[in-house]
């Protein structure tokens, strides 16, 4: 339930600063770093928890609800809200394909390179649907390297499943 709460809270509070300051690069930066670095983090805490368990239904909710509860909260938020939707749904199927390859991998291995793979996949798709095309490919990049950073911070400090 820790990472549900968790999960929402960061993917609720990283639409909404993003959503009232806009691309500004400290507010993606900081928002990647701290937010949507645990979510990529904490979905693969939650694959293990609920493989053979509804994983497939339970992350697409948790994902709908955190879009929702934003848009819910800040009307104005849509744009984004919708854009967290498509990003974290794409990423978590890119970070969920890598992870399942990588199951007779270390835990800590299976997590950072699957980051990768979602953190990719986030940053282009968020950028393109909050933003427009062609995207912000300096802050596409610099969310990936936050994202990916992060992730490794948090792969390091969150509990893993016993």
């Amino acid at each position: 339930m820790f990472y549900v709460l968790m999960y929402l809270g960061a993917a609720i509070a990283a639409n909404l600063i993003i959503a009232a300051t806009g691309p500004q690069w400290w507010a993606v930066g900081g928002v990647c770093l701290a937010f949507v670095a645990f979510n990529l983090t904490s979905r693969d805490r939650l694959h293990d928890a609920w493989d053979g368990r509804g994983l497939w239904w339970k992350m697409a909710l948790l994902i709908g609800a955190g879009s929702a509860l934003s848009w819910f909260l800040n009307r104005g938020a849509g744009r984004v809200s919708l854009a967290s939707f498509l990003a974290f749904a794409l990423a978590g199927l890119a970070d969920t394909l890598i992870y399942h390859v990588l199951l007779k991998a270390p835990s800590k291995v299976r997590v950072n390179i699957s980051n990768i793979g979602g953190a990719v996949v986030d940053s282009l798709v968020f950028m393109v649907v909050a933003f427009g095309w062609p995207p912000l490919w300096g802050l596409a990049l610099l969310q990936f390297v936050c994202k990916v950073g992060g992730g490794l911070v948090y792969s390091l400090c969150l509990p893993e499943k016993r």
